[in-house]
């Protein structure tokens, strides 16, 4: 692996960074947009308002974690697009379908599946893959930090236990299954979660744990009822349309 220091709130440091990748390499299979600035900014506002938050709660979220994701597919599907190859993986959330810590948050990344699901469209008659993945609570240095306060708080309604969720490596290893999927144009234009490919590649997380998918009903019913989920299989899980019906704000 190579680092390279690249600041994605400035669109020239993108270019900079993709033209070194056409000079070095002529190629590019893979691009991962998973930068994301909002983070202190959502933890502050997450009880405010939105007409009482500042501006910088939405052009945090939106500038660099969907505008620069913009910029940046636009630079791989230059070189994807000639080679008749290529993945896009927008690293999104289930706040684009629920309502999760503001609204900004909400709509960064609802814009940022409906990228995934457009320029997947566009994308799929040169052999290119575009999609959204969906990781679930992931254990990064910031949720480790902010543990007690995240458990003692609901998001969307829902208890968080942070020991439970999703190594930083996880996605990861749902990355690599994609590309290694025969069938990859599939999931093109599509959102996907970690777990759901966890159950699909048969990869585990590093530390060897299973993780359900939300859409498991096996999951939802440990909360309350343990020994009834004991019984329930992890293959029985509700469709995605039944999900989308239940929380669909447009009927």
């Amino acid at each position: 692996a190579i680092p390279v220091q690249c600041d994605h709130g400035v669109d020239e440091e993108i270019h900079r960074l993709f033209d070194r990748i056409e000079k070095d390499h002529g190629k590019i299979d893979l691009l991962v947009n998973n930068a994301f600035k909002g983070v202190n900014t959502i933890g502050k506002n997450i009880p405010v308002p939105f007409w009482e938050q500042p501006i910088e709660s939405w052009d945090d979220v939106i500038h660099v974690g969907l505008r620069c994701h913009f910029v940046a597919s636009q630079r791989a599907a230059k070189m994807m697009v000639p080679q008749k190859d290529g993945l896009i993986v927008n690293v999104s959330s289930p706040g684009a379908l629920f309502n999760f810590f503001t609204a900004p948050y909400g709509v960064g990344k609802a814009g940022l599946d409906k990228l995934s699901e457009m320029c997947g469209k566009e994308l799929k008659k040169h052999s290119v893959t575009c999609l959204s993945l969906w990781p679930g609570l992931v254990q990064t240095e910031a949720i480790v930090a902010a543990k007690d306060r995240i458990e003692k708080s609901k998001v969307g309604g829902v208890n968080l236990d942070v020991s439970k969720g999703e190594t930083v490596e996880y996605a990861g290893r749902a990355i690599v299954g994609l590309m290694n999927d025969k069938n990859l144009p599939a999931k093109n234009g599509k959102t996907v979660t970690t777990a759901d490919l966890g159950a699909e590649y048969g990869f585990k997380d590093v530390d060897g744990r299973i993780h359900l998918s939300m859409r498991c009903v096996k999951r939802g019913v440990e909360a309350k009822f343990p020994w009834l989920a004991a019984l329930i299989p992890s293959f029985i899980k509700v469709p995605w349309a039944w999900i989308v019906a239940m929380v669909h704000h447009y009927y």
